[in-house]
C-alpha cells in the first residue's frame, strides 16, 4: 500500500489522501478537495484514480468530487446514510464493507459516528494497520459535533472502536490540528510530559511532512482517551462545577468536548 498524504494549504488546514495499489497502480482518493493536487499527484505517480471515498458529507470533504470524477470515471463511495446529502454516490458503504484497490489492496468500512451521523473511517487490512479518520479522530484530539453530530455518539466511537484498534495503527486525519490539540491536551493535563516534550519537537510543523501518529501515542497524548485519568477528572471538576460526584467516561468524554469547542 503507498500512501500520499496532501497537504491543501487552505485555511480549514484539510488532508486529502491517495492511496494506491502497488501492484496496479489503481488509486483511491479519500476527500479530495484540492482536486488539482489530487489530479496532478496521481498522474505524476502513474496512478489511475477509480474510486473517490468521502468520509463525511461537509463541504470541505466532498468539493473536489466532481472534478476528480469527470477527470477519471471513479465511482463515487460514501456511507449508507449520506446518499441524501452527497450527489452522485455510486457505492453506498456499511460497516464491515470492504474497498478493494486493484488486487493487493484492501480497506474496512467503520461505521463511526459523531462528528456527523453519517461518517465513514477506513481501516486498511496492512501489515502495519493505517486508519483513514476524517473528521473523527484527530492528532491528540476528536472532531467537533456541530455539523450534524453528537458528542454522545463520538464518545461511542472512540469507546467501542477506536480504542480497541490495534497500539500499531498509523492515523490520517482529515486536518493538521496537532499543535492546537496538543495545547489543549496540556491545558486539561498540564503534568502530561510526553505531550509536553512532543509539542516542543514538533512546534510549528511542515505540514507538507507531517508527523504520523499512532493508536498508542494516541493512547499517552490525545486527551479524549485518557478519560480516567484523575488530573483531567479534576481539572475537569474545577471547570465544570455540575459534574457529578463519580463521573464515568461518556460524562467525561462529552463534558471535554464542551470545553474544546470554547477553547
Amino acid at each position: 500500500m503507498i500512501i500520499e498524504q496532501i497537504w491543501t494549504g487552505n485555511d480549514w488546514r484539510n488532508f486529502n489522501y491517495l492511496i494506491a495499489c502497488p501492484d496496479s497502480g489503481e488509486a483511491l482518493a479519500i476527500d479530495p478537495l484540492d482536486h488539482e493536487k489530487c489530479l496532478g499527484l496521481a498522474k505524476q505517480r502513474g496512478w489511475d484514480i477509480t474510486q473517490v471515498l468521502n468520509t463525511h458529507e461537509h463541504g470541505d470533504h466532498i468539493g473536489g468530487n466532481q472534478a476528480v470524477i469527470a477527470a477519471t470515471g471513479a465511482r463515487l463511495l460514501a456511507h449508507e446514510n449520506a446518499v441524501d446529502k452527497i450527489d452522485g454516490i455510486d457505492v453506498a458503504l456499511k460497516a464491515g464493507d470492504v474497498i478493494k484497490v486493484g488486487p493487493a489492496l484492501e480497506l474496512e468500512a467503520l461505521d463511526t459516528p459523531g462528528h456527523t451521523m453519517s461518517h465513514i473511517c477506513l481501516l486498511s487490512r496492512s501489515d502495519t494497520p493505517a486508519l483513514f479518520c476524517g473528521d473523527t479522530l484527530f492528532n491528540a484530539g476528536a472532531g467537533n459535533c456541530h455539523g450534524g453530530g453528537h458528542p454522545n455518539e463520538l464518545y461511542m466511537t472512540f469507546a467501542s472502536q477506536l480504542a480497541g484498534l490495534p497500539d500499531d495503527t498509523l492515523i490520517y486525519p482529515g486536518h493538521d490540528y496537532i499543535v492546537n490539540n496538543l495545547e489543549f491536551t496540556l491545558d486539561r493535563e498540564p503534568n502530561n510530559a510526553q505531550a509536553a516534550d512532543l509539542l516542543q519537537e514538533i512546534g510549528q510543523q511542515d505540514p507538507n511532512d507531517p508527523l504520523v501518529t499512532s493508536i498508542a501515542l494516541e493512547k499517552e497524548i490525545n486527551t479524549f482517551f485518557r478519560l480516567n485519568n484523575p488530573e483531567i477528572i479534576e481539572k475537569l471538576r474545577e471547570a465544570r462545577s455540575d459534574l457529578s460526584a463519580h463521573p464515568d467516561e461518556r460524562e467525561i468524554f462529552v463534558a471535554l468536548r464542551e470545553l474544546r469547542n470554547k477553547w
